[in-house]
C-alpha cells in the first residue's frame, strides 16, 4: 500500500500535486549590442542559431521519478514504512539540433538594458546576429528533458558613438568652432542620427561664444520609448580652437584696438566653482 495514497484518502487529496508546475530549464540572457542610430530610428535584427531539442528515439526511459513512502503489514498491528523511488515509463528521446530564426525588433527609444523575451527559447549552441557570430557553444540553458526550456532574454546594449552621448532621452555632443566664429558669430548644421538632410540641426550664433558654453535644442534628442512623438533635448557644448603660430606686432595691436581693454588676469578655485 502506498502511504501517500493512504493519507490522500484521509485528507481528501492525492499524494502527488496535480498543480505542480512543469519543470523548466534555466533562462538565458544575451547582450545585443546596437548602434545609437538603430535606437533612434528602429531596426530589425535577425537572430539565427542552432537550438538543441529532444526528438523521439526507440525504447523507453524512466521519467518523473520521485520518492514515495510504502507500508507493509507485518501482522499483529505492526506496519513497516519504506521509502522507494517511483518512476514512470516515458518514450525515449535523443538530443538533436535544429536551426531556428528569430527576429529581434529594436524599437525607437529603447533603453539601455531593456529586455526582449523569447519564451522557451533559451537552449542554443550557436548564435548569429546577421553575418556576425555573436556567441559560440553556449552550454547553459539546455532544455529540461521532462519539461520545457527556459526563456531566451535579449538585453539591449548601446555601442559607443563618436559624436553623441545618450543620457535617458537626452543627447549630448561637442562642437568645435574657430576663434573667429566664437567672436563674430556663425551658422552651421549638425548631421543627426538618421542622416537625412531635412533632419539636420541648424545652429546660429550672433553673440560671442566662450569655451564651454552650452545650448539646448528642444525635441532634438532621442525618441521616448513610450511615446515616439516626444523627444528629449540635444545639448551642444562649444569648444573654441585658437589659432596656432605667432602674431606680428601689427596684428597684436589691431586685436588690442578691436577688443579694447580686457579684464585683468584672475586666480580662483575652479574645482569648487568660485
Amino acid at each position: 500500500m502506498c502511504l501517500s495514497s493512504f493519507f490522500g484518502d484521509i485528507f481528501g487529496h492525492g499524494g502527488r500535486d496535480e498543480n505542480a508546475g512543469i519543470p523548466r530549464g534555466g533562462s538565458l540572457k544575451v547582450d545585443l549590442w546596437v548602434t545609437l542610430e538603430e535606437l533612434y530610428s528602429g531596426n530589425f535584427v535577425e537572430l539565427v542559431r542552432n537550438k538543441p531539442i529532444y526528438t523521439p528515439a526507440a525504447g523507453t526511459r524512466k521519467c518523473n521519478c520521485r520518492k514515495e513512502m510504502f507500508t507493509t503489514h507485518l501482522g499483529q498491528g505492526h506496519i513497516q514504512m519504506v521509502q522507494r523511488d517511483v518512476c514512470d515509463d516515458c518514450p525515449n528521446v535523443k538530443l538533436s539540433t535544429e536551426e531556428r530564426v528569430l527576429e529581434v525588433e529594436v524599437e525607437p527609444g529603447m533603453r539601455e538594458n531593456q529586455e526582449h523575451v523569447f519564451p522557451a527559447e533559451a537552449a542554443f549552441k550557436n548564435m548569429y546576429f546577421g553575418s556576425w557570430q555573436f556567441l559560440t557553444w553556449v552550454v547553459t540553458g539546455e532544455p529540461h528533458i521532462d519539461g520545457e526550456p527556459g526563456d531566451l532574454i535579449i538585453r539591449i546594449k548601446t555601442l559607443p558613438h563618436s559624436k553623441f552621448e545618450r543620457r535617458g532621452d537626452d543627447l549630448y555632443t561637442n562642437l568645435t568652432i574657430s576663434l573667429l566664429d566664437a567672436l563674430v558669430g556663425f551658422e552651421t548644421t549638425i548631421e543627426h542620427l538618421d542622416k537625412h538632410k531635412d533632419d539636420q540641426v541648424t545652429i546660429t550664433r550672433e553673440r560671442v561664444t566662450w569655451p564651454g558654453a552650452r545650448i539646448r535644442k528642444k525635441d532634438e534628442g532621442m525618441p521616448n520609448y513610450d511615446n515616439n512623438n516626444a523627444k528629449g533635448v540635444l545639448y551642444i557644448t562649444f569648444d573654441v580652437e585658437f589659432p596656432k603660430g605667432e602674431l606680428t606686432p601689427e596684428e597684436k595691436e589691431a586685436i588690442r584696438t578691436i577688443l579694447k581693454a580686457g579684464s585683468p588676469p584672475k586666480t580662483y578655485n575652479g574645482l569648487r566653482g568660485y
